[in-house]
């Protein structure tokens, strides 16, 4: 069932929704019902504060509490979900998720949370849209119990300014639900040659019809990949039946100013190579795409929000396998443009593939580059599996951070100390090594490693191991499996690009 949403300034105390929503904070005084729900307080005057008591609402996030109304509201229903102690994006975003797993058997929904200002209406909508994603491509019996109508009340609904973030929180929602498909994808139906008919699939989509936006796509099959010098993609997926693919889109709207780059790692299943990881490792080694898809799914929002940038993705994609034709360690590839390099551990592929990615995105001489890609272990040893760490280039690991914060996605900078240009050239038979087997700041190199091929341009890298997959329960707008992260991170930072006075290299030129 596809859901409707609608955005209405109505009561919440007067709606005939099945199930209408208010947020509860928490204070120093107990639970108080958040903005958006004083009528439905005003509707119970004195009984509120007993009845929030008796039931043991306390306001914290993650909290929701089903309340017959017995006819004090026109909504047979009311959901008391917590916010915490603070209005803002994430919390009213990871409360709206929560609502919509609580509501499933209610046919419609009035979500009345803080929805005071464009933003808190964007989180809300995004939220729910989320934290009620289901993947069931597979369930043999499924059954889809979501809303089928939403109505977001906000005292702004008329506002042309709101209306327009409602409309746009939806479709970046979309396209992190897509992220999340594609990443909850069984490996085995979901190979670099299938990952790129899904994206050509997505790709039909979005540019079918009259406005739609002009937007290309290539896909490069190994012989193409072959004559390009991509030895990095090429040597990662030697080991696998199912070949390897480069995807390139093009977005280059006429009012476009400044070019972004993307680059997302592919690799559809990684068995770790003949470096061959532990199996318990590798149940979630589907998810190694995550970064491929999260870039893809960016460029298909920035050009149907008819965002004015032109972005240009690369997305290598490879399966890591083990067999006789598998890379070896002590291997050399040769990357695109002639660079050579050691492989001395086949478990640390997705450096590979994106290095080949990263020189072809530099030859268009884009503004500034941004990789995406679940790269390492020890970026959720040091952040946890939550926070995505950013390195490169300061400006621009700046305007990334800005951007994650703006779409409410937590990231963190590291640093790419100096010695890690040493590590990188400890090989003794090629230019660089891939690898070296210290156990110490292993993600750091591995962003030393990639800078190698940005050719000294304004270039951010986001590690997002941790927070690309969720291995638990569901977590505020977050549902088990694929996260869909950094999406919005990418619009975020298209959006503000593609400002007029925006400096793409942060140099203040």
């Amino acid at each position: 069932m596809t859901t409707t949403y609608t955005l209405s300034k109505a009561s919440p105390a007067k709606t005939r929704a099945d199930a209408v929503v208010v947020g509860v904070l928490q204070s120093d005084k107990g639970p108080v019902l958040a903005p958006g729900g004083e009528d439905v307080g005003a509707a119970f005057g004195r009984k509120l504060r007993p009845m929030l008591s008796s039931l043991g609402v306390t306001g914290k996030a993650g909290e929701a509490v089903r309340v017959p109304t017995a006819g004090t509201l026109n909504a047979p229903v009311l959901l008391l979900v917590g916010l915490g102690a603070n209005v803002d994006r994430v919390s009213v975003r990871r409360a709206a998720g929560v609502a919509a797993r609580t509501v499933r058997n209610d046919a419609s929904v009035a979500l009345a949370l803080p929805a005071d200002d464009a933003d808190l209406v964007a989180a809300a909508t995004a939220g729910f849209r989320l934290g009620g994603y289901t993947f069931t491509t597979y369930r043999s019996e499924s059954k889809d119990d979501s809303p089928a109508d939403l109505v977001v009340l906000s005292p702004l609904a008329r506002d042309e300014a709101v209306r327009t973030a409602f409309d746009e929180a939806r479709v970046v929602a979309d396209a992190v639900a897509t992220t999340r498909d594609w990443v909850n994808e069984p490996p085995g139906q979901f190979t670099p040659e299938l990952f790129a008919d899904a994206v050509t699939a997505g790709h039909a989509r979005l540019t079918k019809g009259r406005g739609a936006p002009q937007v290309t796509l290539e896909v490069m099959d190994q012989d193409r990949l072959a004559q390009l010098g991509c030895g990095g993609i090429l040597g990662v997926g030697a080991g696998s039946d199912a070949p390897p693919r480069l995807v390139k889109i093009s977005y280059e709207p006429p009012a476009a100013t400044t070019h972004l780059a993307l680059v997302g790692k592919g690799i559809t299943f990684d068995s770790g190579g003949l470096t061959i990881k532990p199996s318990s490792s590798m149940g979630t080694m589907k998810s190694d795409m995550a970064g491929a898809a999260a870039v893809i799914q960016a460029t298909f929002a920035i050009a149907a929000l008819g965002l004015p940038i032109r972005v240009t993705t690369w997305a290598p994609m490879a399966e890591n396998m083990v067999s006789g034709s598998s890379i070896r360690p002590g291997d050399v590839l040769t990357i695109r443009g002639g660079r050579t390099v050691e492989v001395l551990n086949t478990d640390a592929e997705g450096r590979l593939v994106l290095a080949d990615a990263l020189v072809l995105a530099g030859e268009e001489e884009p503004d500034l580059v941004v990789d995406v890609a679940t790269l390492t272990g020890h970026m959720v040893l040091a952040l946890g599996d939550k926070v995505c760490g950013v390195l490169g280039t300061d400006d621009v690991v700046e305007q990334v951070l800005d951007a994650g914060r703006r779409a409410g996605e937590a990231a963190w900078p590291m640093p790419i100390p100096e010695e890690m240009s040493e590590r990188i050239r400890s090989s003794k038979v090629a230019d660089l090594a891939q690898h070296d087997w210290v156990r110490w700041g292993g993600g750091l190199y591995a962003a030393a490693f990639l800078r190698e091929f940005t050719e000294g341009r304004p270039w951010a890298h986001l590690d997002i191991a941790g927070p690309s997959f969720n291995s638990g329960g569901p977590f505020g707008d977050w549902t088990s499996g694929g996260t869909g992260f950094g999406v919005a991170t990418l619009v975020e930072l298209a959006r503000a690009l593609a400002t007029p006075d925006a400096d793409p290299a942060g140099s203040g030129d």
